[in-house]
């Protein structure tokens, strides 16, 4: 993914409003992130724990989705897989990330939802750069550029089903 700039972050947004995106807080290490190694750029609020925020390129231009999600409740031997990456994580690790969609139907208060990294790091466990609190990941038979790209062909479908 190329670098970007936190007004090119405010500006991708697509669910929420003008305002709502001149409020919400932006990394404060856009220049020190592995732009290299990002497929796209995720990240939680640090002010709103309930609160994560994805930007991703679509169809050649930005798209932001701002996303709630809920603590995990589950105990302690639970193991849970992001739907994106398909990393499997320890309790928490995991979490229903929702958004609202675009348009009437967002303002009518309509969301769509995937089970993700709450930390938004798929990429990096794609590339072993991380590893989950559980240790690695299991070894699969795609190449890494096949795995990128499964990765991101479930992240399009989501946001597909936020402009729906």
């Amino acid at each position: 993914m190329r670098s970007l700039t936190e007004q090119d972050i405010r500006n991708s947004f697509i669910n929420c409003s003008k305002g709502e995106a001149k409020r919400l807080s932006v990394p404060r290490d856009l220049a020190e992130r592995p732009w290299d190694d990002l497929d796209f750029l995720g990240w939680r609020d640090p002010g709103a724990p309930d609160r994560s925020y994805l930007v991703a390129e679509r169809e050649g231009r930005l798209v932001g989705v701002s996303m709630r999600f809920q603590a995990a409740q589950r105990g302690f031997l639970h193991r849970s897989m992001c739907s994106l990456c398909l990393t499997t994580h320890p309790r928490g690790g995991v979490a229903l990330m929702t958004a609202r969609k675009t348009g009437a139907a967002g303002r009518e208060g309509n969301s769509v939802g995937a089970y993700m990294c709450t930390d938004l790091a798929c990429s990096l466990y794609l590339r072993g750069k991380k590893v989950p609190e559980s240790g690695p990941r299991f070894e699969e038979s795609l190449t890494l550029e096949e795995q990128i790209e499964r990765t991101m062909g479930h992240l399009t479908a989501f946001l597909d089903k936020v402009y729906a």
